[in-house]
């Protein structure tokens, strides 16, 4: 063989050695990724890595008489790992079909399948009707090989008509992986049932599979990201709506008994008061059937109407000032609305001066900020567990849902800065 297919050889084993290696780690070390998944892909990669291996070692003992016992041993363990995968992916298809694998008749076909191909496998060591070497080294297909390769080649056959049939039961992007990993391989197989070449077609077979391997654990790698976040993001909003529906007992209790008394004392003032508890609340709940962010001047209503209620109650310990000339931005539902509540809730002191809280917004050349700031006192990091779950809660949602981040910063005259940041 010339030297320059030698060569070319050598770099395409060596080019899919190392995707399939990095594939390999990437499995192993891939967060997000299903465990079954995982040992799935673990399993398919390293056998690839073996077939790969042996067929490097058959570009050198390749056409040297002296290793017919090698070419020998190593032709059969290529035929035989590659032919493993087959039936591998007959299992995949089935669970990600939410089959029990070991049950189904399908994977029972492909099983008898694979035992007739490996039972003339092991007829083709002892005789030269499949495949056969000459004196000089030299591989040649047997009058029979058609009839070796067609098992393998019927269990692709009957996935790719059961995949079909149960395209409804995967996502876009599982029935797309399945159908990129199973037309090429059983492209390849009918041609390696005829093309003569070893050495090119072993190395046709062995390239498309690793490529189709590779493609299909991509596919499947996003699919399982998209599912992970989207997991984590029902997570964020059932950890929103708890924090809705535990809206503070005293908070609710000390608004009622303030309107039960404004009633007589100042009855205008108890229906404002009235009106803005209700605003609250309203807000409060169509948070929770929110899936997605809002406008910035709801969440600005949402916050006003909370602090009314609570000045109606402190009067002249708290006051509030805004400066939002900039509110077109979005934002996750309840993000400013519990910063401005841990805000009173952590600052408010009757031994201490009036707790002083400013609201503001401004656009910058990122995107839009939002600042919050006290004179209370400070953020620390022993503060409560409860202060640490909101934020943490305000900064998962805002990642998740617009790439948002949120800062506690120290003011510089005493109390706490919260900076949230919305490209």
């Amino acid at each position: 063989m010339s030297s320059w297919i030698d060569e070319a050889g050598f770099f395409l084993c060596g080019a899919m050695l190392s995707l399939m290696i990095m594939g390999l780690v990437s499995v192993a070390i891939m967060p997000g990724m299903d465990r079954w998944n995982r040992r799935y892909f673990i399993v398919l990669f390293s056998i690839l890595v073996l077939c790969i291996g042996f067929f490097t070692v058959d570009e050198i003992v390749y056409d040297d008489p002296n290793l017919l016992p090698v070419e020998k041993i190593v032709s059969y363990f290529e035929y035989l790992l590659v032919s493993i995968l087959i039936p591998l992916s007959t299992i995949h298809l089935l669970h990600a079909c939410g089959e029990a694998w070991y049950r189904h008749p399908l994977f029972r076909v492909a099983a008898a399948l694979w035992g007739a191909y490996f039972l003339m496998l092991e007829i083709g060591q002892f005789t030269d009707v499949f495949y056969f070497f000459a004196s000089d080294n030299l591989f040649y297909y047997g009058p029979l090989h058609p009839l070796l390769m067609l098992p393998i080649t019927a269990i692709l056959l009957i996935n790719l008509s059961q995949l079909l049939r149960w395209r409804n039961r995967l996502s876009r992007k599982h029935y797309a992986a399945f159908l990129v990993y199973t037309i090429p391989i059983l492209l390849t197989l009918i041609i390696r049932m005829f093309v003569f070449d070893m050495l090119f077609t072993s190395l046709g077979n062995i390239i498309s599979i690793s490529l189709c391997a590779n493609s299909m654990y991509s596919i499947i790698l996003m699919d399982q990201i998209d599912q992970h976040l989207h997991q984590q993001r029902e997570i964020a909003h059932q950890r929103a709506s708890v924090m809705v529906l535990q809206m503070r007992p005293h908070f609710i209790h000390n608004t009622m008994t303030s309107i039960y008394y404004l009633c007589g004392q100042d009855p205008k003032k108890a229906q404002q008061v009235t009106l803005d508890f209700n605003t609250y609340l309203r807000r409060n709940f169509t948070a929770i059937a929110s899936d997605h962010t809002i406008p910035f001047s709801e969440e600005l209503e949402h916050t006003r109407a909370y602090l009314a209620v609570e000045q109606a109650q402190f009067e002249d310990r708290l006051f509030v000032e805004y400066d939002t000339p900039h509110t077109l931005f979005r934002l996750p539902p309840l993000t400013l609305q519990p910063i401005v509540e841990n805000a009173v809730k952590h600052g408010m002191d009757p031994d201490a001066e009036p707790l002083r809280i400013a609201i503001r917004t401004r656009s910058t050349d990122n995107g839009s900020e939002i600042t919050v700031s006290d004179n209370g006192p400070g953020f620390e990091p022993a503060d409560d567990d409860e202060l640490h779950i909101a934020l943490a809660n305000i900064q998962q949602r805002l990642e998740m849902m617009c790439d948002g981040k949120l800062e506690i910063l120290p003011r510089a005259e005493g109390g706490t800065v919260v900076r949230v940041t919305i490209p």
